[in-house]
């Protein structure tokens, strides 16, 4: 009776159990664990066989010591090896994480062989011969290498590189090289530009990406139609006193103001129509269907001129509600009850774009040379044009100051003894085909190069409109470029390509963004793997928020809480970073809206923001208003951002497996399932639970390669992540309501998580008692979470091998 033991492999990629297997002579197989843990597991059957699985591809480095005769019982042992696997790890939330790596474990493979084979001994004696000369020539080669090292000088009398770093190292070494120093030096080349000279900027970041070391850095022009001011002010004259003002709230007196003022001229809404309208002022408050259906019950609303705070939705979808209802202009404005207590804009009025996205001369379509151009002049046949609070306050005769008290703010509304003013509203607006540029750079992976992570700032494009957050983000993502190329430098080369853009247009609704990205449409579709944000990085002196895809939510939250302390923000006051998918501004929009790529955004705002009106950031104030030094005088913000930044593309280009969470996407679906009760969605609920099964069983079982050797292929990590990389756009919607994401996924604030979509469809149902648009939308989400469910299913039977496995 004669045992052999045989010890199944902790293989080096994935952290896999391993089990003592010891075979009778035509016995069973008994186990034992080496670990000396329980592993909490289910059983799992694995049809190995061992010698089949030898000669799989990456297994060369394994060679049995021995080859000799082995008993005759192991002949007849049963091939079913009954090993329990090893099941995904929980994190608190319950989400299934992916094996780690253990680079510290080396494997080996070893079957002790009979005594008695002569030819086993001959060939040991053999092996101890060749295995002591390798030794002594592995000396010698040795001992050459030391002497050169301490000189320091290779052949060719040069320095040698530095090795690569490891995962953890490179990632402490590129933490190490942001500073605040480099950053707030970044920043004051870019504030030195002239705010009018777009070409400026470009030229700046041009030059310093080049030197810094990225390829291929070009600039990309398109020539667009812009929403531009006219030559004058303007204006909105109380009929009743015949007083003229100007957007702010000040004088139309000549004497008081500079017709070249920047302030002046730049307070107006891109793209509005053109015109002169005499009407009445309505209060509409927010806008919201409960505020319209009770404006529409005071008074017939046809052609009066709507009074507007931003806030709660879209400035677009409101301004859709306000056309259907049949004003004629409106007055958007921003409560100061509705800003933190740091901002005073009482006395300021501010710019507002009304293009959703893109060139609107070409849309859906790059404006290139060759493209049709249609032929608009406004964006909407209603009068726009941003105002002052102050001027707010004068237009709804309300008593006081909104300001005036500080521990309890009065929002501004009309009182309801007031009488409506009727005013006259000018307009003179333009628009003209101008040029914004792009500026776009490489960092070539090595393993995968045709794998794209986006990294997207924006420079300046709207003048006299404060560029305190493009210059933040200039400065943030060039001194990322800095710290990444310095590795290059030293011989580090990412899995991925990393591509570096710098948006021009984007305050007149992302115009470089969409042109670029619908130019590379096709290649985007294929090839970009994420988007990383940094369009506007410090918004406020409150603590870190992070804007991510529910697919990345998982990420976010790991980068953040490994700095807890950072999210202290004032004399030691701590708080928890917050990580959601609420619909964010900036150039992020075409590619996590349009096409579906996972985005992820890192940013410090106010402490109150997530208590307070959304969208408020669609409001472009001028210049004087929000300074940088004031937010972060100490620049511990920015240089936080970009460390989160700088970790985030890091992992997004070196992990094999993409750190994208397919089951917590399925798990945000069923979130803003839940509690609907004014919707029918016991058949979506359905849906979503099996979208949950799917995604579980892909993710403790296809995302670990460890379960099956053939996995470990790169070919087959490949095909997985092309299934991970493609599971958002599986929920892009098509039409979506104005001002909202077609990604669905994506909420429109962190304190409402549904899908944007159904609140469209109830709004809808209280203005016209029809629910036409709640089957509709639906619909789309039922199609949506179909899709991804035999998406998933798509690839799970992508990896299955075995018959019975798959029954």
């Amino acid at each position: 009776w004669k045992a052999t033991e045989i010890i199944i492999l902790n293989l080096p990629t994935k952290n896999m159990a391993y089990r003592k297997v010891t075979a009778g002579h035509g016995g069973a197989l008994h186990s034992q664990d080496l670990d000396g843990e329980a592993l909490q597991a289910t059983v799992l059957d694995l049809e190995w066989d061992m010698e089949k699985e030898l000669e799989e591809p990456g297994f060369e480095r394994f060679q049995l010591e021995s080859t000799g005769q082995r008993p005759a019982g192991n002949s007849t042992a049963p091939t079913d090896l009954d090993m329990e696997p090893v099941q995904p790890s929980v994190s608190p939330q319950g989400r299934f994480e992916r094996l780690q790596e253990d680079p510290d474990y080396v494997s080996h493979f070893t079957r002790p062989a009979p005594k008695s084979s002569r030819r086993t001994c001959w060939k040991a004696a053999k092996y101890f011969v060749v295995g002591s000369g390798l030794f002594f020539i592995g000396l010698l080669i040795g001992r050459y290498t030391r002497q050169t090292g301490r000189s320091g000088l290779t052949p060719n009398n040069r320095t040698l590189p530095a090795p690569p770093a490891g995962p953890g190292d490179l990632h402490r070494v590129i933490l190490q090289d942001i500073s605040v120093e480099g950053i707030k030096a970044r920043l004051r080349d870019f504030k030195q530009l002239s705010e009018e000279e777009e070409m400026s900027q470009v030229k700046l970041l041009l030059q310093q990406w080049t030197t810094l070391g990225l390829t291929d850095v070009h600039v990309t022009n398109y020539t667009v139609l812009l929403g531009l001011p006219g030559s004058s002010p303007n204006t909105i004259t109380d009929k009743a006193s015949s007083r003229c003002f100007l957007p702010n709230g000040k004088s139309c007196d000549p004497k008081s103001y500079n017709p070249q003022s920047m302030e002046q001229l730049f307070t107006y809404a891109a793209y509005s129509a053109n015109g002169t309208l005499e009407a009445a002022v309505v209060d509409v408050r927010y806008g919201t269907v409960d505020d319209l259906i009770q404006a529409r019950i005071s008074d017939n609303v046809t052609n009066k001129i709507a009074l507007l705070k931003l806030g709660h939705a879209p400035f677009l979808y409101k301004l859709s509600l306000l056309a259907e209802a049949g004003f004629g202009g409106v007055l958007p404005y921003v409560d100061p009850c509705d800003l933190p207590n740091e901002r005073q804009v009482l006395d300021e009025a501010f710019g507002i774009t009304l293009n959703p996205g893109g060139d609107p001369s070409t849309p859906g379509y790059p404006s290139i040379d060759g493209s049709y151009r249609e032929k608009l002049s406004n964006l909407t046949r209603l009068l726009v044009q941003p105002i002052s609070a102050s001027l707010a306050r004068e237009l709804l005769s309300a008593p006081g100051t909104a300001s005036a008290v500080r521990d309890k703010c009065t929002p501004l509304t009309m009182p309801a003894t007031a009488a409506r003013k009727i005013i006259i509203l000018h307009i003179g607006t333009q628009t003209a085909y101008q040029t914004v540029h792009n500026v776009i750079g490489y960092l070539k992976g090595g393993i995968n190069p045709d794998r794209y992570v986006l990294v997207g700032s924006r420079h300046r494009s709207w003048a006299g409109v404060s560029a305190a957050g493009a210059d933040s983000g200039s400065a943030i993502i060039t001194e990322v470029v800095a710290s990444l190329t310095a590795q290059i430098r030293q011989g580090w080369q990412p899995d991925r390509t990393t591509v570096f853009c710098s948006w021009g247009g984007s305050a007149f609704g992302n115009i470089g963004s969409f042109e670029w990205g619908e130019e590379l449409r096709q290649v985007l579709l294929s090839n970009a793997v994420a988007y990383v944000s940094l369009h506007h990085p410090v918004r406020g002196k409150g603590p870190l928020h992070a804007i991510a895809s529910p697919s990345l939510q998982q990420l976010a939250a790991d980068i953040t809480h490994k700095w807890p302390t950072f999210n202290c923000t004032r004399h030691g006051e701590c708080s928890g970073s917050y990580v959601s998918s609420a619909q964010t501004q900036g150039d992020v929009d075409y590619f996590a809206n349009h096409l579906g790529i996972p985005a992820v955004e890192f940013a410090y705002q106010e402490t109150k923001a997530a208590q307070k009106p959304s969208f408020l950031s669609e409001a472009l104030f001028p210049a004087s208003s929000s300074v940088t030094e004031t937010l972060d005088p100490s620049f511990s913000f920015h240089a936080m951002v970009a460390k989160l930044t700088g970790e985030a593309i890091l992992r997004l280009v070196n992990e094999p497996v993409l750190p994208v969470n397919a089951l917590d996407i399925a798990l945000d679906v069923q979130n803003k399932l839940q509690g609907n009760d004014e919707l029918p969605t016991e058949r979506l609920l359905a849906l979503a639970g099996a979208l949950r099964e799917s995604a579980q069983l892909f993710q403790s079982d296809e995302m670990r390669p460890a379960n099956d050797p053939r996995e470990r292929d790169p070919l087959r990590v490949r095909m997985l992540n092309d299934v991970l990389q493609d599971l958002e756009k599986n929920f892009l919607a098509s039409p979506a309501p104005p001002g909202c994401y077609r990604n669905i996924l994506y909420t429109l604030d962190e304190r409402t998580p549904r899908f944007s979509i159904l609140m469209d469809a109830q709004d809808v149902l209280k203005l016209h008692r029809s629910n036409e648009t709640a089957l509709l939308s639906l619909s789309a989400i039922s199609n949506a979470i179909s899709s991804a469910e035999r998406h998933l299913r798509a690839g799970i039977a992508l990896f299955e091998n075995d018959p019975k496995r798959k029954n």
